[in-house]
């Protein structure tokens, strides 16, 4: 929404200054320099990166309107439900509790109050995966530290593809908006010979589209990458959150110190107090029953 907001108010300051001056927004109107500087962008687009680069670029660019940054909800409800799974593998008997649950968590019944999670692969499998490293036991506490920091870095690096993809379409678009002058600056020299006011319309046309280039760069696209940037590494941080918490339970932290230690690790601005996240946990922590040997696992809940 803020992105929205922001983009109304640079076209809205910069249109308004252009009437304020007793400017004609008629003469802004220019399809052809459009079509040049639009057009050839594009171009460098698909000349400059592959097809998956190029999805990702316009899925980023729709979710800096859509997706929000997360918050200080987000995270409480995240760390409650890495609760829930650590007390509940230490009723089970161990990690090995919870390995229904990682091998089928559209049917868990640990995930299933958190179905948010399966709007985001990523994290989903992020947190399946390194759990279930634990539970067959092919990895130390210190080796999975190691691996979910990999992932984590591996994924940072995807995100930031779009990111540089869009600063090198902002970065030309100043140029292309001279190169739209000069071909209007060629179109007015033929003319040369004609009125004052048709030669006076063909430079005006002309110099849209510098004028184009520039506020497109300046305050469309490079904005937008600067968020998409910004979101990615919000992105990041809450996967740094979700491997703290993890890693201090395998390394034999109880729940609810590894919970603090992810707590801590929140950056300020969005972190809950302890308070906050204590009274959340004693109110809406919900720890499914452990079966019994022999009784099938049961959807219900403490």
């Amino acid at each position: 929404m803020l992105a929205f907001v922001g983009l109304l108010l640079v076209f809205g300051a910069v249109l308004g200054g252009f009437l304020l001056e007793k400017g004609n927004l008629y003469l802004l109107m220019q399809p052809a320099e459009v079509f040049i500087i639009v057009g050839a962008a594009a171009g460098i687009i698909l000349v400059a990166n592959p097809k998956t680069v190029i999805v990702k670029m316009l899925h980023g660019v729709t979710a800096t309107f859509r997706r929000p940054l997360p918050s200080r909800e987000t995270y409480v409800a995240h760390l409650l439900m890495l609760y829930e799974l650590f007390v509940y593998s230490q009723r089970s008997g161990g990690i090995v509790g919870l390995e229904s649950d990682v091998e089928n968590p559209s049917e868990s019944r640990m995930f299933s109050r958190y179905r948010g999670l399966f709007r985001d692969s990523g994290l989903l499998e992020f947190i399946c995966d390194s759990l279930r490293m634990l539970i067959i036991g092919a990895t130390t506490p210190q080796e999975l530290d190691l691996l979910m920091d990999l992932d984590i870095d591996v994924q940072r690096r995807g995100r930031q593809e779009p990111v540089n993809a869009l600063s090198s379409v902002a970065d030309s678009l100043p140029g292309l908006g001279i190169v739209a002058a000069v071909l209007g600056v060629v179109i007015t020299m033929e003319a040369i010979n004609g009125s004052p006011e048709s030669v006076g319309q063909k430079v005006a046309a002309a110099l849209v589209g510098t004028f184009l280039g520039i506020l497109l760069c300046y305050g469309v696209v490079s904005p937008l990458a600067a968020r998409l940037e910004n979101m990615s590494e919000a992105h990041t941080q809450f996967f740094q959150v979700l491997r703290i918490a993890i890693v201090s339970y395998a390394r034999g932290s109880a729940p609810i110190l590894a919970i603090e230690y992810a707590r801590r690790s929140i950056p300020v601005e969005v972190r809950p107090s302890f308070q906050e996240m204590e009274i959340s946990i004693k109110r809406d922590a919900r720890i499914p029953p452990v079966p019994k040997p022999g009784e099938p696992e049961s959807v219900a809940v403490e």
